[in-house]
């Protein structure tokens, strides 16, 4: 063979990757800064967090297009606190995973806001929990409507269409202008809704229910009895504890109720219950009220339960909300809508403001006698104003908001429209101080472990062992600068896990160097000269080598493909480490084994680190010295 081919490959790979990491896209600052790789938040401090996606209750995984969408929305919102370098990737099919280096925050609201919706709130009650105990003074909660968090009127340059026109309070004076519902929102609401208390009982309500929440639903009920069942079955609007004090102690069940249990429940059941309270209904999973076509029950400040009508607007209608100053200096929510969305908005808004079919009753009414639209993130409401006209072009939320309450509403409006719903399944907060320490002691045990490698080679094959040292070196160099290339070019972060992974490949290394030692000295055993014995044990070698290392790659490429976090760094980390370790075997190891062969150093037993095997050197027999033969 002609070793010098295969050693001027591996300069040839060298200066291309270093060239790469002082030149190619992405390198700038000194020299000493283009040669730091990118490094996880446990090395250098920040915040991580995990959030794992779903699309129903069921807990169906969503779509790699959906998720993708999820990531760039949450990617918006993560960028809007002004964090430099966040990262934002997917994970599996259901995680998202956002890093935020040098930064530590809570950051588990940028996936609370899940799904947006619009809806129209039909009535209202108390959800505090108080109704549910019966008190001589308790009234039906129609009495005491809560009050509208804002209320929803033209911008400056939208005005209200029909013969409807502002007051100074942008509330429209007159009648209805004789303006014709469009026909998409011409559907009065359901029985369910109305106030005249025809609506049939939870059981009945015909709502459509997957087989697996209906056998949650029988569960419930058997929790909670039959008789409670019934009694909370026929209601047909809030309890009246007072009117009948002997409901407090059937419905009683219903307060033991956790929030997974209390989503199954149909809406008029939730509404009705004065025991199924707000702290409940907040605490729901993800997407439990998410489906548009159906009745939903939320609450606003954990005290106010809202039965809510169909969602008629939806997050993906909306093209921009921004938070602005009003001509009074008081701080609102800006709404801009797309072209559809804008109709829906109109048509959804003229509804409110007229009551169309009185479907909103007293309880809902805003202080202007007007229904009001909440604005529903996920589980929650984070907004309900009174419509205060037929909104026919960018509109308003007023309210008595601070400017951080507006840009934090304006920020969920904006980026809420996620295609899926969100639960946040672990936070790590790291300081700076804390990832330094990290980094010292993980560059502390690679040094070690390294190190000890050294150590023994030299101690155990003498000259061989710089062979060792060598292509240790040579493979730690290859990683560092794949490290660096691969941080700029595809985000690549070393993390902890990572350096473990990078120490564990060592131990990989050191094998395939015993694996090629020892079958050269069976071959010299076998009475083999060492330069002929060095081609013959690396053909013998070679398969093994490669079966060794190909396994631990496989290992690497399955634990990657099935871990998230951290220990995906880790299976990355030994991938590439084990790669690189197979460049060098084949470019470096054994070119530099077959030049060494042919040294005098190699043949000294000493020396090579193959004293045991090599025959040893006996001295010369003297040659006769010649001598005369005289006759005597």
């Amino acid at each position: 063979m002609r070793p010098g081919r295969q050693l001027a490959v591996l300069g040839l790979i060298f200066v291309v990757l270093y060239l790469l990491v002082f030149f190619a896209g992405g390198a700038s600052g000194g020299w000493k800064d283009r040669l730091e790789p990118k490094l996880g938040l446990d090395l250098v401090g920040g915040t991580r967090l995990t959030l794992e996606a779903t699309n129903t209750v069921d807990g169906r995984a969503p779509t790699a297009e959906n998720l993708e969408e999820a990531r760039r929305i949450i990617e918006s919102r993560v960028n809007a606190f002004g964090v430099a370098e966040a990262e934002v990737v997917t994970e599996g099919n259901r995680n998202i995973v956002i890093s935020l280096p040098g930064e530590n925050r809570d950051i588990t609201e940028v996936g609370s806001a899940a799904e947006l919706r619009f809806r129209k709130v039909l009535k209202a009650a108390d959800g505090s929990g108080a109704a549910a105990a019966p008190a001589p003074t308790a009234t039906p909660s129609g009495s005491a409507s809560p009050a509208p968090s804002g209320s929803a009127k033209p911008s400056a340059g939208a005005t209200p269409s029909g013969s409807a026109g502002p007051k100074a309070t942008a509330s429209p004076s007159g009648g209805q202008g004789g303006m014709a519902p469009a026909p998409s929102a011409s559907a009065s609401p359901s029985a369910s809704a109305s106030p005249s208390g025809a609506a049939p009982s939870p059981s009945a309500s015909g709502e459509p229910v997957p087989q697996s929440v209906e056998e949650q639903r029988k569960a419930v009920e058997k929790k909670v009895g039959a008789a409670a069942w019934a009694a909370a079955s026929g209601l047909q609007a809030p309890a009246d504890l007072a009117a009948d004090p002997s409901l407090a102690e059937k419905l009683k069940p219903f307060a033991t109720l956790d929030p997974r249990e209390v989503a199954v429940l149909p809406a008029q059941m939730q509404f009705n219950v004065p025991q199924i309270s707000c702290a409940q209904l907040d605490q729901r999973p993800p997407a439990s009220i998410s489906d548009p076509e159906q009745q939903v029950v939320a609450c606003e400040d954990g005290a106010a339960k809202y039965l809510l009508d169909k969602a008629k607007v939806l997050g993906t209608d909306v093209n921009d909300a921004d938070a602005v100053l009003d001509q009074t200096s008081s701080w609102v929510v800006s709404l801009d809508f797309t072209g559809s969305g804008q109709d829906k908005w109109t048509n959804l808004t003229r509804e409110a403001f007229t009551n169309e079919g009185q479907a909103c009753d007293a309880t809902a009414l805003g202080q202007d006698g007007k229904c009001r639209v909440a604005v529903v993130l996920d589980n929650e409401i984070v907004s309900s104003p009174e419509i205060q006209g037929v909104l026919t072009g960018n509109s308003q939320i007023t309210g008595s908001f601070t400017q951080k309450d507006a840009s934090e509403l304006a920020g969920n409006l904006r980026y809420g429209a996620l295609p899926v719903t969100f639960e946040a399944q672990e936070q790590q907060n790291v300081t700076a101080t804390l990832g330094a320490s990290h980094l010292r002691a993980g560059l502390l045990a690679a040094g070690i472990g390294m190190a000890l490698v050294i150590i023994y080679s030299f101690f155990y094959y003498r000259l061989l062992g710089s062979v060792i040292f060598l292509s240790l070196v040579l493979s730690a160099l290859l990683v560092f600068g794949a490290l660096v290339v691969l941080g700029r070019q595809i985000g690549f972060t070393l993390t902890l896990a990572g350096i473990a992974g990078m120490i564990v490949s060592l131990g990989v290394a050191a094998d395939s160097f015993v694996i090629y030692f020892e079958r050269l000295k069976d071959e010299i055993r076998e009475g083999r000269s060492p330069r002929s014995a060095v081609p013959r044990a690396w053909i013998r070698a070679r398969r093994t080598i490669i079966s060794a290392n190909a396994i631990t790659l496989m290992s690497a490429v399955v634990l990657y493909v099935v871990s998230v976090g951290a220990v995906k760094g880790f299976a990355f980390a030994l991938g590439l480490a084990t790669v690189l370790d197979l460049v060098v075997v084949f470019l470096f190891r054994h070119p530099i084994m077959t030049m060494f062969a042919r040294t005098s150093a190699f043949l000294s037993p000493r020396v090579s680190g193959l004293g045991r095997v090599l025959p040893p050197r006996t001295a010369e027999p003297a040659k006769p010295r010649n001598q005369r033969v005289k006759e005597a």
